[in-house]
């Protein structure tokens, strides 16, 4: 095995790890053998431990991997297309589309709506941001067919993303106070919000995202190149970009419908993990990005346990202590670029 290839066995052991934590620590202390017969389906004196291994820290562990992942891969396909290395899902406006379809119905829904998806009324929330991201996916796919230039894509994406939070700011003015403040809620983002009945259908889709994502590790290489290049090799650039767009659209969609619009990750985990790798061949770059993005997810969702206290820190409090440096780092490193 080669060095990178240990690099990256390296990196599938930290998710390993981290996965194991999260199931294992949390706000209430549960003994490890608890913990371990819950998984293995043994009955135990305490069946409020069943409970939140089984349907708190188990399926919240699951979604925080395969959003983190999502996101992450997100991040690197766009800073690839966009050759932007401060390129990220949240950059095109599918997560504020996403937002502000959520706002609709948390805003002007008398206040029903409950964080964490206690109550059936998060099927709608989960809908509501799916379509809102989704149509922001339309537009970016229009107008790329009708301008050539990446750069445009953009800077209409950009647009967009103002548009959708001047909508937000409007609907927040004329909503009641307990609606903002549950909306609000919701836009720090967390991994809780994803039942265990829902693990299958949200596991489907994200691993269906990451697979397209696999299958453009050849042209998004060869974009690397410049566009011209690519061309020269046979790439067809539209289509590409197109791909990209409706695949990285896809998984920000999803991850924001059910997670919240989770800051951070997407940006700066495919610069962690070119530390790690050392080389920008997505052959070798998307799959470790992929890990990455569930070691850093996994540990952001530990650090909102509240050591030695009750309750948890909002996840978009916690993301940001691993991404403003990691942002600061990028900006001194590429100063010259920019």
């Amino acid at each position: 095995m080669n060095k990178k290839g240990v690099i990256c066995t390296g990196i599938a052991i930290l998710v390993l790890f981290f996965f194991l934590v999260n199931l294992f620590y949390g706000s209430v202390s549960i003994p490890a053998s608890a913990v371990i017969d819950s998984l293995l389906g043994k009955e135990l004196e305490r069946s409020v431990w069943t409970n939140i291994v089984l349907q708190s820290r188990l399926p919240q562990t699951i979604t925080a991997l395969l959003a983190g992942s999502a996101l992450a891969v997100c991040g690197l396909m766009l800073q690839t297309l966009f050759r932007n290395p401060l390129a990220g899902p949240s950059i095109l406006g599918i997560s504020d589309g996403a937002n502000l379809g959520v706002a609709l119905v948390m805003l002007y829904s008398g206040g029903i709506m409950a964080v964490g998806g206690e109550r059936s009324h998060h099927l709608s929330v989960i809908f509501s941001a799916f379509l809102g991201a989704s149509l922001v996916l339309l537009l970016l796919l229009y107008f790329s067919s009708k301008v050539k230039s990446n750069v445009l894509v953009l800077i209409i994406g950009i647009m967009i993303s103002y548009l959708a939070s001047s909508g937000i700011s409007v609907l927040n003015s004329y909503a009641s106070a307990d609606n903002v403040r549950t909306y609000v809620m919701w836009g720090m983002g967390s991994f809780s919000g994803v039942p265990m009945t829902q693990i299958p259908y949200f596991s489907f889709g994200i691993l269906i995202g990451l697979f397209s994502a696999v299958l453009l590790i050849k042209p998004l290489n060869a974009l690397l190149l410049g566009e011209n290049y690519a061309t020269n090799l046979g790439v067809h650039v539209g289509r590409t970009r197109t791909a990209v767009l409706l695949t990285t659209g896809f998984l920000t969609a999803l991850a924001t419908a059910f997670c919240g619009p989770v800051t951070f990750i997407g940006l700066v985990v495919p610069h962690i993990a070119r530390m790690f790798i050392g080389t920008s061949n997505q052959k070798w770059l998307l799959p470790t990005t992929l890990l990455m993005g569930g070691v850093i997810a996994l540990l952001c969702n530990l650090l909102t346990t509240v050591p030695f206290g009750k309750g948890v820190l909002p996840l978009n409090a916690v993301t940001p202590l691993i991404g403003a440096p990691t942002v600061i780092y990028i900006i001194l490193k590429n100063r010259k670029s920019f």
